[in-house]
């Protein structure tokens, strides 16, 4: 039998429509600082909806997925 590891989903709440990706890790703990979001983005550590992101600034919006570190962060515009 092969046990598979299923990410934490959680969802993180943005004000405004859009957030960039730098930002939403400083924001929901994945990164302490910019520095950190940086190097976890480079190293490869980053998906968004499914897809390797290797852009700080990628611009993400309600409803987006980004996994990262075992947790899988749900995008909530508005809150």
């Amino acid at each position: 039998m092969i046990a598979t590891l299923s990410a934490v989903e959680r969802t993180v709440p943005i004000r405004g429509e859009t957030i960039r990706l730098g930002q939403l890790l400083k924001l929901s703990g994945a990164a302490g600082d910019g520095v950190e979001a940086k190097a976890r983005i480079v190293a490869g550590d980053v998906t968004v909806n499914g897809e390797p992101e290797l852009r700080r600034g990628r611009q993400l919006h309600n409803g987006d997925r980004v996994a990262v570190g075992g947790e899988e962060l749900l995008i909530v515009a508005g809150g």
